[in-house]
């Protein structure tokens, strides 16, 4: 597929990886191969794909690519265990994708939709099928593949509606020495779990630097970082 582009335009300057499958049984039910057949279409088909694009896109300085999550990976959703894990698992790659990427103009985001399609129709009323046709989210999907396309988003799209799903960290509590036990954790569960002050995490380093940080304040000593 990727062949045949660069045969047919030179260049790839979008990769919208969106193919799917829904095999739904609770997971008590569920056997690992069904599980696996699913998390195959969506995670590592999407990788797939974005790896034959990703050398194209850093070649030639440009790329745009969207992964296709879902509300049923970023809240849940009851006998989709499989389908939950592959789509929270877009949110995964899209955040590293947008770090090695950035310096290659390679702005990469993530789309979760809500629409009937084949994939969807018998989960909705027929009566929702024209307003949460899959042209209402176009529009949206549209935006992430510009060029002034912005990167690092999760955006929820679905009859005309759009918005932002972000992942935050709340400051949280730091645990020092006889301190840092499980009933202390429990006892300050309340505060562990205040949103107050809470804060979006770049990477998984910001994460590292702010527990050491904190940990050195609460002993009285001055990180250089």
């Amino acid at each position: 597929m990727v062949a045949q582009a660069m045969d047919a335009w030179r260049r790839i300057d979008i990769c919208v990886n969106n193919a799917g499958i829904l095999m739904d049984k609770t997971f008590a039910k569920m056997d690992m191969s069904t599980f696996r057949k699913v998390v195959d279409v969506h995670l590592i088909g999407s990788a797939n794909v974005a790896h034959a694009c990703w050398p194209i896109m850093r070649e030639q300085q440009y790329g745009r690519i969207v992964f296709t999550s879902s509300s049923s990976g970023l809240y849940g959703n009851f006998g989709q265990a499989n389908y939950g894990a592959a789509k929270a698992a877009m949110i995964g790659l899209m955040n590293v994708l947008h770090l090695e990427g950035a310096r290659d103009n390679i702005r990469v985001n993530t789309l979760a939709p809500t629409a009937v399609t084949r994939m969807t129709q018998e989960l909705f009323p027929a009566e929702a099928a024209e307003m949460l046709a899959p042209e209402t989210i176009t529009p949206g999907l549209l935006y992430l593949v510009s060029e002034d396309a912005p990167s690092h988003v999760i955006m929820g799209a679905g009859g005309g509606s759009f918005a932002q799903t972000r992942v935050y960290e709340t400051q949280g509590i730091t645990l020092t020495g006889d301190e840092n036990t499980p009933e202390a954790v429990a006892a300050q569960f309340d505060q562990l779990t205040d949103a107050s002050g809470q804060t979006e995490m770049p990477d998984a380093f910001s994460q590292t630097k702010k527990y050491a940080l904190n940990a050195a304040q609460a002993r009285g000593l001055t990180l250089d970082w």
